[in-house]
Protein backbone atom coordinates (compact mmCIF):
# COMPACT_ATOMS: atom_id res chain seq x y z
CA UNK A 1 0.00 0.00 0.00
CA UNK A 2 0.98 3.62 -0.29
CA UNK A 3 -0.50 6.73 0.91
CA UNK A 4 0.47 10.66 -1.10
CA UNK A 5 0.83 12.74 1.62
CA UNK A 6 0.01 15.47 -0.14
CA UNK A 7 -3.72 13.35 -0.53
CA UNK A 8 -4.41 13.52 3.23
CA UNK A 9 -5.89 16.54 4.84
CA UNK A 10 -4.51 17.42 8.67
CA UNK A 11 -6.17 15.13 10.72
CA UNK A 12 -5.64 12.19 8.19
CA UNK A 13 -2.26 13.10 8.59
CA UNK A 14 -2.91 13.30 12.30
CA UNK A 15 -4.32 9.69 12.85
CA UNK A 16 -1.51 8.10 10.18
CA UNK A 17 1.37 9.69 12.11
CA UNK A 18 -0.13 8.39 15.52
CA UNK A 19 -0.13 5.42 14.54
CA UNK A 20 3.63 5.08 13.15
CA UNK A 21 5.38 6.88 15.45
CA UNK A 22 4.44 4.43 18.65
CA UNK A 23 5.01 3.79 21.39
CA UNK A 24 5.40 7.19 22.51
CA UNK A 25 5.94 8.59 26.08
CA UNK A 26 3.25 10.98 27.58
CA UNK A 27 4.45 14.43 29.09
CA UNK A 28 1.45 15.46 31.39
CA UNK A 29 1.64 18.67 32.11
CA UNK A 30 0.52 21.37 34.63
CA UNK A 31 0.39 24.61 33.69
CA UNK A 32 -1.47 27.83 35.49
CA UNK A 33 -3.64 30.53 33.91
CA UNK A 34 -3.11 34.21 34.67
CA UNK A 35 -6.30 34.05 36.66
CA UNK A 36 -4.23 31.46 38.88
CA UNK A 37 -6.80 28.49 37.19
CA UNK A 38 -4.19 24.98 37.36
CA UNK A 39 -4.63 23.44 33.63
CA UNK A 40 -3.10 19.93 33.08
CA UNK A 41 -3.54 18.23 29.85
CA UNK A 42 -1.72 14.77 28.52
CA UNK A 43 0.68 15.42 25.49
CA UNK A 44 2.26 12.60 23.64
CA UNK A 45 4.57 14.32 21.28
CA UNK A 46 7.14 14.64 23.47
CA UNK A 47 10.80 14.16 24.05
CA UNK A 48 14.39 15.97 25.62
CA UNK A 49 16.23 17.91 23.43
CA UNK A 50 19.48 18.43 25.66
CA UNK A 51 21.39 17.28 28.26
CA UNK A 52 22.88 19.89 29.11
CA UNK A 53 21.40 22.07 30.21
CA UNK A 54 18.45 19.91 30.48
CA UNK A 55 15.59 20.37 28.53
CA UNK A 56 12.21 18.66 27.81
CA UNK A 57 10.34 19.59 24.43
CA UNK A 58 6.53 18.97 23.73
CA UNK A 59 4.20 19.64 20.38
CA UNK A 60 1.48 21.69 21.78
CA UNK A 61 -1.32 22.02 18.71
CA UNK A 62 -4.25 23.73 17.74
CA UNK A 63 -8.31 23.40 17.78
CA UNK A 64 -9.55 25.53 15.18
CA UNK A 65 -6.66 27.68 14.54
CA UNK A 66 -6.66 28.92 18.35
CA UNK A 67 -3.61 27.89 20.41
CA UNK A 68 -4.85 25.01 23.79
CA UNK A 69 -4.64 26.30 27.56
CA UNK A 70 -1.26 24.96 27.86
CA UNK A 71 0.41 26.73 25.44
CA UNK A 72 -1.31 29.89 26.38
CA UNK A 73 -0.26 29.49 29.97
CA UNK A 74 3.41 28.70 29.07
CA UNK A 75 3.25 31.50 27.25
CA UNK A 76 1.91 33.87 30.00
CA UNK A 77 3.84 32.89 32.72
CA UNK A 78 6.98 31.31 31.17
CA UNK A 79 6.62 28.38 33.33
CA UNK A 80 5.38 24.41 33.44
CA UNK A 81 5.85 21.30 35.31
CA UNK A 82 6.37 17.88 33.15
CA UNK A 83 4.87 14.55 34.72
CA UNK A 84 5.60 11.03 34.09
CA UNK A 85 2.94 9.06 35.43
CA UNK A 86 2.61 5.33 35.72
CA UNK A 87 0.16 3.01 34.89
CA UNK A 88 -1.99 3.10 37.91
CA UNK A 89 -3.04 6.25 36.49
CA UNK A 90 -4.12 5.77 32.78
CA UNK A 91 -7.30 6.79 33.83
CA UNK A 92 -7.04 10.51 35.14
CA UNK A 93 -4.61 10.96 31.94
CA UNK A 94 -6.63 9.68 30.03
CA UNK A 95 -9.42 11.56 30.84
CA UNK A 96 -7.25 15.27 31.41
CA UNK A 97 -7.40 15.04 27.57
CA UNK A 98 -11.10 16.10 27.45
CA UNK A 99 -11.39 19.80 26.36
CA UNK A 100 -12.58 22.56 29.13
CA UNK A 101 -13.16 26.39 29.25
CA UNK A 102 -10.18 27.79 30.84
CA UNK A 103 -11.79 28.59 34.00
CA UNK A 104 -12.00 24.83 34.87
CA UNK A 105 -8.65 23.14 36.42
CA UNK A 106 -8.78 19.48 35.33
CA UNK A 107 -7.03 18.36 38.50
CA UNK A 108 -9.63 20.07 40.71
CA UNK A 109 -12.17 18.34 38.14
CA UNK A 110 -10.57 15.16 38.88
CA UNK A 111 -9.47 14.74 42.11
CA UNK A 112 -6.02 14.94 41.57
CA UNK A 113 -3.82 16.69 44.76
CA UNK A 114 -1.50 19.48 43.72
CA UNK A 115 1.85 20.46 45.88
CA UNK A 116 3.92 23.47 45.90
CA UNK A 117 6.88 23.27 43.25
CA UNK A 118 10.82 24.31 44.26
CA UNK A 119 11.31 26.84 41.81
CA UNK A 120 8.76 27.58 39.46
CA UNK A 121 5.17 28.83 40.66
CA UNK A 122 3.14 25.91 39.04
CA UNK A 123 1.89 23.62 41.50
CA UNK A 124 2.87 19.62 40.67
CA UNK A 125 0.64 16.38 41.15
CA UNK A 126 1.33 14.61 44.54
CA UNK A 127 0.44 11.27 43.12
CA UNK A 128 3.15 11.11 40.05
CA UNK A 129 6.66 9.29 40.02
CA UNK A 130 8.23 11.73 38.58
CA UNK A 131 8.00 15.34 38.25
CA UNK A 132 10.14 18.03 36.28
CA UNK A 133 9.58 21.83 36.83
CA UNK A 134 10.65 23.70 33.75
CA UNK A 135 11.04 27.45 32.89
CA UNK A 136 10.13 28.25 29.23
CA UNK A 137 13.11 28.33 27.16
CA UNK A 138 11.93 28.76 23.04
CA UNK A 139 8.80 28.33 20.59
CA UNK A 140 8.85 27.34 17.43
CA UNK A 141 5.97 26.76 15.08
CA UNK A 142 5.69 24.30 12.53
CA UNK A 143 3.29 23.14 9.64
CA UNK A 144 0.22 24.96 8.59
CA UNK A 145 -1.98 24.03 11.73
CA UNK A 146 0.59 26.72 14.00
CA UNK A 147 1.23 23.60 16.17
CA UNK A 148 4.10 24.74 18.48
CA UNK A 149 7.08 22.56 19.41
CA UNK A 150 7.96 24.56 22.75
CA UNK A 151 10.87 23.76 25.17
CA UNK A 152 11.57 23.94 28.94
CA UNK A 153 14.97 23.97 30.79
CA UNK A 154 14.75 21.75 33.86
CA UNK A 155 15.26 23.35 36.89
CA UNK A 156 14.21 20.70 39.43
CA UNK A 157 13.30 17.11 38.89
CA UNK A 158 11.51 15.21 42.02
CA UNK A 159 11.59 11.47 42.24
CA UNK A 160 9.61 8.93 44.28
CA UNK A 161 12.37 7.25 46.43
CA UNK A 162 13.66 3.89 45.23
CA UNK A 163 13.51 5.22 41.70
CA UNK A 164 16.90 6.42 40.86
CA UNK A 165 19.74 3.81 41.84
CA UNK A 166 23.66 4.30 40.75
CA UNK A 167 22.63 7.56 38.75
CA UNK A 168 19.78 5.98 36.41
CA UNK A 169 16.02 5.40 36.78
CA UNK A 170 14.60 1.98 37.55
CA UNK A 171 12.34 1.77 34.76
CA UNK A 172 10.76 -1.57 35.91
CA UNK A 173 9.91 0.34 39.20
CA UNK A 174 8.70 3.91 37.30
CA UNK A 175 5.94 1.19 35.65
CA UNK A 176 5.43 4.38 32.68
CA UNK A 177 2.78 3.78 30.35
CA UNK A 178 2.93 5.10 26.58
CA UNK A 179 -0.03 6.24 23.73
CA UNK A 180 0.21 4.52 20.73
CA UNK A 181 -2.68 5.34 17.69
CA UNK A 182 -6.15 5.77 19.08
CA UNK A 183 -7.37 6.27 22.32
CA UNK A 184 -4.79 3.32 23.42
CA UNK A 185 -2.45 2.86 25.70
CA UNK A 186 0.20 0.43 26.75
CA UNK A 187 2.12 -0.56 29.49
CA UNK A 188 5.82 -1.35 29.76
CA UNK A 189 5.88 -4.92 28.76
CA UNK A 190 8.78 -6.69 28.54
CA UNK A 191 12.06 -5.51 28.96
CA UNK A 192 15.11 -6.85 26.54
CA UNK A 193 18.39 -6.19 27.68
CA UNK A 194 21.55 -6.01 25.89
CA UNK A 195 25.21 -5.85 26.54
CA UNK A 196 26.29 -1.79 26.59
CA UNK A 197 27.33 -0.60 23.05
CA UNK A 198 30.53 0.16 24.01
CA UNK A 199 31.24 -3.64 25.25
CA UNK A 200 29.83 -5.40 22.51
CA UNK A 201 31.75 -3.20 20.06
CA UNK A 202 34.96 -4.04 21.85
CA UNK A 203 34.27 -7.60 21.38
CA UNK A 204 33.50 -7.51 17.04
CA UNK A 205 36.60 -5.84 17.25
CA UNK A 206 38.80 -8.16 18.84
CA UNK A 207 37.43 -11.09 17.07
Amino acid sequence: MEISADSLDAQATYKLLTGVVVPRPIAWVTTRSAQGVVNLAPFSCFTFVSNKPPMLGINVGRKAGVMKDTGNNIHATGEFVVHIADENLIEPVHLSAVEHPPHVSEAELLGLQVTPSRKVRIPRLAAVPISMECRFHRAVAFGATGSEFIVGEVLVFHLRDGLYENGKVDTEKLRPICRIGGPNYAKLGEIVRMRPVAQTAKTVITT
